[in-house]
């Protein structure tokens, strides 16, 4: 166990560096097995922050992310945190002026991360395969470069499909309703 544990650190760590030296503008962390952003990538990346546009942190185990990241990486136009076990986001996520697409798919949210309806620059977010059961819908009217929203796999109610079939000018993308069954 600790010789696998040992490969995950140094694959992070090669990540961090490759980053770092090359002067990316994204830095790619999926499938690491992360349970928390490690404290240490700040230090490392201190002086490439502001240059850094896109992160994922993809299939990993993280349970939350902190205010510290988001105004560390305050410049992401893209965040991947598909595939963790995130239930919310910090309130800082609505610092990130340049953010344009999130992806929070298979995750465990139960209502639908209100901080991101008021993230100015947003036209992507990607909630598919999660609990959501109701939606903001005042809220996410009033995003106005808002183009897609996937809701797929959430057990949203008729109501909301209603509502953004005759109101949203953007993508609303819902898995096919179940039949009504017959008593």
């Amino acid at each position: 166990m600790h010789k696998r544990m040992g490969e995950a650190v140094a694959r992070v760590a090669r990540k961090v560096n490759d980053t770092v030296e090359n002067k990316t503008d994204s830095l790619d962390l999926a499938n690491c097995k992360l349970m928390t952003f490690p404290v240490g990538i700040y230090k490392a990346m201190r002086s490439v922050t502001e240059g850094i546009h896109r992160i994922s942190l993809a299939n990993n185990e993280l349970k939350s992310i902190t205010s510290r990241f988001v105004t560390t990486f305050s410049q992401l136009t893209e965040l991947n945190l598909a595939g963790n076990y995130l239930h919310r986001l910090p309130e800082e996520i609505t610092s990130l002026l340049h953010l344009r697409a999130i992806d929070l798919s298979r995750n465990r949210f139960r209502r639908f991360p209100e901080p991101l309806a008021t993230v100015p620059a947003l036209e992507t977010i990607d909630l598919e395969e999660n609990e959501i059961v109701e939606v903001p819908t005042d809220k996410l009217a009033s995003m106005a470069l808002l183009r897609s929203l996937n809701l797929r796999a959430n057990p949203v109610g008729p109501e909301v499909r209603l509502l953004f079939f005759f109101f949203f000018p953007f993508d609303l993308l819902l898995s096919p309703e179940e039949p009504i069954p017959k008593a």
